[in-house]
């Protein structure tokens, strides 16, 4: 019989460093790289702490923390230097860089602050310190299966947080606060798993659904509302992006007009996804079906976003956006429609880009008879 092929248990962080120092190499010819973005350690090292730094090269790695972290970053990077500092960042930083004696490093120049970079360089007179942007962020566009796995998960437990939510029908929101129900759906996500939700949960009822990135408040729920419901769950350190529009009763007038364009709109875009197409290219299918309707005024933001360890992350689906998607990217599709005063609409969903076409990873439904609770 034929040995099995074992998955490895860890990602591995010696390829995705790698990967990255290759692309500073071809743009900065460097050969060592400080990260300084704490989603950016995770993602090259594993470490969940805060406040922490990653020095590496060719072969080697060496974490800059602190004592309240030692413990847990050896455990976490066992097979990388953690270097555990007793003063200010910088020149522990700068110490390593001199004991491996690096003449040009790579920092981080769309995170790293002025002072960080001045200090740094203080502490460094020998060493050119090159800025180079987005490069772990290209790299981590494209996810692995385990990445692609970990979102599923957090996918998961978004929607079974959210079928219980409104599991009572009605009188889940309806008499609630936005606040109160928002912290319902955030409490429920948390007991099905997740560590938090991803990002401050939206619920906006009625005309505060034209609002796009609105905070839940005092206003109570009503009968035969519109309430936008924009949330998410962090599992295992992974993002979930989810939007969903519930009817408590009646659909009103004009939402239920807008309801089927922006629903088309979301179904075009993602018809559009494949790999190899232009991000721009997704936006527009799906931006052209709102125009098309009249409300091209009306859809605001882009079309999407890319998801993982962060809520957003590359690729972008917009009109100003470069680049072609690529099979193993995950991107959220959310289209909407905006009417001041009166609310608004937008249906999103996560989504796998395969060589073959679109992967819905999500699985709740979108008609809109569907959204109606009682």
């Amino acid at each position: 019989m034929s040995p099995t092929k074992r998955t490895p248990k860890h990602p591995a962080y010696g390829s995705r460093r790698r990967a990255v120092l290759g692309r500073c190499a071809e743009t900065d010819k460097v050969r060592a790289m400080l990260v300084s973005r704490p989603p950016d350690v995770r993602y090259l090292t594993g470490f969940t702490g805060e406040d922490s730094w990653l020095l590496f090269g060719g072969g080697w790695a060496t974490l800059i923390t602190d004592g309240r972290f030692a413990e847990q970053a050896r455990r976490e990077c066992p097979k990388i230097d953690v270097a555990v500092r007793t003063g200010a960042m910088e020149p522990e930083a700068a110490a390593a860089v001199k004991k491996r004696r690096i003449r040009r490093l790579a920092v981080q120049g769309t995170h790293m602050t002025v002072r960080a970079h001045q200090k740094l360089g203080e502490h460094l007179p020998r060493v050119r310190l090159a800025p180079v942007a987005d490069v772990v962020r290209k790299v981590r566009a494209v996810k692995a299966d385990h990445e692609v796995r970990a979102l599923r998960k957090a996918i998961r437990v978004a929607e079974r947080a959210f079928k219980e939510f409104l599991a009572p029908g009605a009188k889940a929101l309806v008499g609630r606060t936005e606040r109160a129900a928002a912290a319902r759906l955030d409490h429920l996500m948390r007991l099905g798993g997740a560590s938090g939700p991803a990002f401050e949960t939206i619920l906006a009822a009625g005309r505060h659904g034209s609002l796009c990135h609105y905070r839940p408040g005092s206003t109570v729920i009503r009968r035969n509302q519109a309430v936008l419901v924009d949330w998410g769950a962090r599992v295992g350190g992974y993002c979930s992006d989810l939007t969903r529009v519930i009817f408590t009763g009646r659909i009103p007038a004009r939402i239920g007009e807008i309801y089927p364009v922006v629903l088309e709109a979301q179904r075009t875009g993602i018809a559009t996804i494949r790999s190899g197409v232009a991000c721009r290219t997704v936006d527009a299918a799906a931006r052209a079906v709102i125009a098309a309707a009249g409300y091209g005024e009306a859809f605001r933001h882009s079309l999407g976003h890319g998801i993982g360890l962060e809520v957003h992350e590359a690729p972008g689906l917009a009109r100003t956006q470069g680049g072609r998607l690529r099979s193993g990217m995950v991107v959220t599709v959310e289209p909407g429609i905006y009417l001041p005063g009166l609310g608004g609409v937008r249906i999103e969903d996560d989504v796998l880009v395969t060589r073959q076409g679109p992967k819905r990873l999500s699985a709740l439904p979108r008609d809109i008879q569907a959204m109606v609770v009682r």
